[in-house]
């Protein structure tokens, strides 16, 4: 018994390294490669209806089922091998036959996915290949060969791991609807080494073929981002003017920057998966460590001089969208400084009309209160001579010595408590 507790997934990771080994090909061989994705959503696709597309096939030449949530699967149709892999975006097919055809490059070795069959694929055919793999006995009759089976203007021929096998392609679609892809084999190549050679050449046609889509939706995207650019670009002279209604425009950036943001969150999985295949595109090219064949183009030089302006095009694109969406923001930022200040000028100018309005009310407040005690002055002296009247006269005092004489101290007494009314009420 271990001493220790081993994580739940230990052994399937490790297995995992190993579950997918290259096929073992002798030449003289041939092969025919299928990779099938869902036109949209492929990533979060129902992966059972792979297998149950997988299984249907398998079901018409009496295989062997895979292994129930299997994603790879290797086993022998009829007298052929089929290599059954499930990808994050696609699932790929290859029938892998002993021999070749008199006729190079003939689709018998496709038929054996059946016309029916295809039909009911969970998907689109995204590429599609045939691979015929040779002995090289005769180096001189290579170019003859390469010349009738490709298209000379994009044929790529080169050597491959150490001048064991030489390659060739045009990377064009044939009238049959495939991929034409060439192997010549030296005398004595390793089983394994052959089936690498042919395992990369798959490889490399598919994620060539799906870092493209990466440029497909780069096309759609140049109306929308064309137009989004010259919003952005007259907004943000706009915003420079003295005549600019900030309100209006700062509800257009928003627009405009809400509508950046949408295309880079639609947009960010395929440019992200467009580099990741990129990036496998060029590690299957030089792993293969390509040598010159007669002055012809490598397949490295093919890429250089076919895929990787394309591949160019897509990070400039990728870039200047980001871009955009960050000037949209930034003029936003701008905008919404800009409308901040115009608005706190708006409200220093209201707050000084209110200090004014107030100086204005404590003005009238004391000329209302000075108003106050003259009235209440005036009712209590007239009130104290009538109580003091009867008094003044019998100690001989006029009215007219009375009344000066109570209207000081009235006056004084009235102002007196009107003010600590004032002061109490504060």
């Amino acid at each position: 018994m271990s001493p220790i507790e081993d994580h739940p997934l230990r052994y399937t990771l490790a297995n995992e390294l190993h579950a997918r080994p290259f096929p073992s090909l002798e030449a003289p061989c041939r092969a025919a490669y299928l990779a099938i994705k869902r036109p949209e959503n492929a990533v979060s696709r129902d992966r059972d209806a792979d297998r149950a597309h997988l299984t249907a096939l398998l079901d018409r030449y009496g295989a062997q089922h895979p292994q129930p949530g299997a994603t790879h699967y290797f086993g022998t149709i009829g007298k052929h091998q089929l290599k059954w892999e499930s990808h994050t975006e696609f699932v790929t097919y290859t029938v892998f036959a002993e021999g070749v055809a008199d006729t190079p490059f003939e689709a018998a070795t496709f038929k054996m996915f059946p016309e029916d069959w295809l039909a009911e694929a969970p998907g689109v055919r995204m590429t599609s290949a045939l691979i015929r793999v040779e002995v090289l006995e005769d180096e001189a009759a290579i170019p003859d060969k390469v010349a009738e089976w490709f298209v000379p203007e994009s044929l790529a021929v080169s050597r491959v791991l150490d001048d064991t096998a030489i390659i060739a392609s045009d990377f064009r679609i044939d009238t049959q609807g495939h991929m034409r892809m060439g192997v010549f084999a030296r005398p004595g190549t390793g089983t394994r080494r052959v089936g690498r050679i042919v395992q990369r050449l798959c490889e490399i046609e598919t994620y060539k073929t799906m870092s493209m889509l990466g440029l497909a939706r780069v096309r759609d995207l140049g109306p929308r981002l064309g137009a989004a650019d010259e919003e952005l670009t007259r907004l943000i002279e706009e915003m420079s003017g003295d005549t600019v209604d900030p309100d209006r425009t700062l509800k257009s950036l928003l627009s405009v920057a809400a509508d950046l943001e949408k295309i880079l969150a639609q947009s960010s999985f395929r440019f992200g998966a467009t580099g990741a295949y990129e990036a496998l595109v060029n590690q299957r090219i030089e792993v293969l460590r390509e040598e010159r064949f007669r002055g012809r183009q490598t397949f490295g030089e093919f890429m250089m001089r076919r895929f990787d302006p394309a591949m160019r095009t897509v990070k400039a694109t990728e870039a200047r969208l980001k871009s955009m969406a960050d000037r949209a923001a930034q003029a936003g930022n701008l905008l919404r400084t800009r409308v901040d200040v115009d608005r706190s000028a708006q409200n220093q100018k209201l707050l000084e009309s209110m200090d004014k309005r107030a100086d204005l009310q404590l003005r009238l407040q004391r000329t209302v209160e000075g108003l106050s005690v003259v009235a209440i002055s005036y009712y209590a002296v007239n009130l104290a001579i009538y109580v003091l009247g009867p008094v003044g006269r019998e100690a001989g005092v006029s009215s007219i010595l009375l009344t000066a004489i109570v209207t000081p101290v009235v006056v004084l007494f009235v102002w007196a408590v009107i003010r600590r009314i004032r002061r109490s009420m504060e």
